[in-house]
C-alpha cells in the first residue's frame, strides 16, 4: 500500500511538472502556444475509473483554466470490472487486441470552440484504455492540440501514444 501511495503521488507531481512548463514556459508563449496577448480555449477531457485520474485533471483544470470534461462509459466500470488479475475480467477483454470500444455516455458540446484539449486517462496495460481511443474517434479534432497526461502505477505514457495519435486525426 505504502509503494502504492508513493508511485500515485510520484505520478501527480509528474502532471504538476508538465502542467507548470506548459503553463510558465521560458519563452512568451503559453500553454495553448499562442502568444500571451492571444487567449485559446483550454478543455480538460479525462477518463477515470477509481478517481486518480479526475484527481490529477482537476490539477490540470486549475492550472490552465480550462473547462474540465469527464468521459463516461454508458456501461460503468465495476471493481469486479477492473479485476486485473481476472483474464476476462471487463478492462482485461476490452484491452486485448485493441478493437473494442466501449461506448460513451454524453458528448462534449461544441467541442470546435477549444483550441487545446488536455487529454487525461489511466495506462492499462502499458496502453490508453480502449475508451479513450472511443472519444477521440467521435469527434473532428483537426487543428486542435492535443496533450495527453496519464496516470499509472507502473508504466508510462509513451505505450498509449501511438493509439491517441492514430485516433486524434488532425489533432
Amino acid at each position: 500500500m505504502r509503494k502504492k501511495k508513493r508511485t500515485v503521488w510520484m505520478n501527480l507531481l509528474l502532471v504538476f511538472v508538465l502542467v507548470a512548463g506548459l503553463v510558465f514556459p521560458a519563452s512568451s508563449v503559453n500553454a495553448a502556444g499562442k502568444q500571451k496577448n492571444e487567449t485559446k480555449k483550454v478543455l480538460v477531457v479525462y477518463f477515470s475509473a477509481t478517481g486518480t485520474t479526475k484527481s490529477a485533471a482537476k490539477k490540470v483544470k486549475k492550472a490552465t483554466g480550462g473547462k474540465l470534461y469527464q468521459i463516461k462509459a454508458a456501461k460503468p466500470y465495476t471493481s469486479a470490472g477492473l479485476s486485473y488479475d481476472n483474464d476476462n475480467c471487463r478492462a482485461n477483454v476490452e484491452q486485448q487486441g485493441g478493437t473494442v470500444r466501449p461506448k460513451v455516455k454524453g458528448k462534449v458540446k461544441n467541442i470546435r470552440k477549444y483550441d487545446v484539449i488536455f487529454l487525461g486517462y489511466p495506462i492499462w496495460w502499458g496502453k490508453e484504455p480502449m475508451i479513450i481511443r472511443t472519444f477521440l474517434e467521435s469527434y473532428n479534432l483537426k487543428g486542435k492540440k492535443i496533450v495527453p497526461f496519464c496516470t499509472s502505477r507502473g508504466s508510462g505514457i509513451s505505450g498509449s501514444m501511438k493509439g491517441v495519435k492514430a485516433d486524434a486525426k488532425g489533432g
